[in-house]
């Protein structure tokens, strides 16, 4: 059934749709909202149940060029009589052509065709025409995956030039931005564990800034991985469940002595054999605690929501992540004979949305400086950058057209050209660039 409402006059109208797209080497997710609704549903892959997760493989059969996507890839018609494409998103990452048969295929390509067959299943809830804007979101959001992304996105030729991208930390900041304040007036935990290794994420606002700072650590404990000779038939035996529940108690207590825990959630495929008996009892004691499996596809969807202006929650905080600019960065110029600050980059947004290009006049010297404050707790400083061999000219004769660029979250990069100024005085072709890190 699709969106669709009707007017007073019995007309149909089309509502639009926003995504939040949660992609692993897994499994995929997604999860949707209507513009002018509240109300942040997953797809559900066998309706009526809590099925979410999409498995992230395609399968081409050799009698043709025809290719199966999620479980029907892992599902082939018979041995020998096709090829099974696995974990994508490494596959992308390596960038390297993948074999399938006599033929060899982009790994970029084959990711957006996954992409686009599971979002192929949303035609059941909304028409492709309908979407106004998606947020994916990844585990590694670093400048390789950014690149993939982007160039998926750009592949996928969707009816909206809304595509953004955000870490599975962001999607978790943003999803508990959106749930009663009680469940966070203190730090939370968010551990997601998927049989490899347990990740804890702990959330907590500073409340004695303006605007108020949200921060997350991140802590991964590899010794909660499995061994690879305790599954039965019917999962793990005992003494394994044993060992990780003993494990994972450990590693609670270590996190919520001595700190406010308001609440705890569980997430990935990893507890789905009912092992944290003794983890759980413990964890319940004056905390909440939830169980599920799409926290960050919902993350990625209120994240979605903020970006398209439905939702204002994170206009009153600033998240640092781990790709978020740590501080703001600026000039002081002059405007109508006073002195001003400009700003060129805001902390709290993404490293790789931070580019600006401007002209400016430089009074004297040979010079620029730039101007950090950091919002996690250090010192303001200034950075200046030394235009070696710029033609001498008088003051106020010089125009400089900078260009501040983000590299990652930690190096900025700045390039300066010599502009000259008008008629009177040529530009040089002089060029200046330096990288900071801030």
């Amino acid at each position: 059934m699709r969106l669709e409402k009707k007017d007073g006059a019995g007309k149909k109208r089309k509502t639009r749709v926003a995504i939040g797209y949660d992609l692993s080497d897994d499994y995929a997710q997604i999860s949707y909202c209507l513009l002018g609704g509240e109300e942040v549903e997953t797809l559900a892959v066998v309706t009526g149940t809590e099925q979410y997760n999409i498995p992230v493989a395609l399968y081409r059969k050799k009698d043709g060029n025809q290719w199966l996507f999620g479980k029907e890839a892992l599902r082939p018609d018979g041995e020998g009589e096709g090829f099974r494409v696995e974990r994508l998103v490494e596959l992308a990452r390596k960038g390297e052509m993948v074999e399938a048969g006599e033929e060899s295929f982009d790994p970029v390509a084959l990711l957006t065709l996954f992409i686009r067959r599971s979002l192929s299943l949303l035609s059941f809830i909304a028409s492709p025409d309908w979407l106004e804007g998606v947020m994916f979101t990844t585990d590694d959001l670093d400048g390789r995956m950014v690149e993939v992304l982007a160039q998926v996105g750009a592949n996928l030729h969707l009816k909206t030039e809304k595509i953004y991208f955000q870490s599975h930390v962001e999607s978790y900041y943003y999803y508990m931005l959106h749930q009663p304040e009680e469940l966070w007036v203190h730090e939370t935990l968010l551990c997601d564990y998927d049989d490899r290794r347990l990740k804890v994420y702990g959330f907590g606002i500073n409340s004695r800034t303006t605007p108020k700072v949200a921060l997350i650590s991140i802590d991964n404990y590899e010794e909660m991985g499995r061994f690879g000779d305790t599954m039965g038939e019917n999962g793990l035996d005992e003494m394994e469940k044993n060992r990780l529940d003993e494990i994972f108690l450990g590693i609670m207590k270590k996190k919520c002595n001595g700190n406010a825990v308001s609440s705890v959630y569980l997430i990935g495929n990893g507890y789905k054999d009912g092992w944290a008996s003794e983890s759980l009892r413990y964890l319940c004691r004056g905390r909440r605690v939830f169980q599920g499996n799409n926290l960050y596809s919902k993350g990625a969807c209120y994240g979605i929501r903020e970006k398209l202006g439905m939702e204002h929650v994170g206009e009153n905080y600033v998240f640092l992540g781990l790709d978020k600019l740590k501080a703001n960065v600026g000039m002081r110029l002059l405007r109508q004979g006073k002195e001003s600050y400009f700003a060129l980059m805001d902390a709290g947004t993404n490293w790789f949305e931070t580019e600006k290009e401007f002209d400016v006049i430089l009074e004297e010297g040979e010079s620029i400086s730039v101007f950090l404050t950091p919002l996690d707790g250090k010192d303001p400083k200034e950075i200046s950058m030394k235009l070696e061999g710029l033609k001498e000219r008088p003051n106020w004769m010089t125009r400089l057209r900078i260009k501040a660029k983000m590299l990652s979250e930690r190096e900025l990069n700045v390039s300066v050209k010599d502009m000259g100024f008008g008629d009177f005085f040529p530009a040089s072709g002089g060029q200046w660039n330096k990288v900071f890190v801030i």
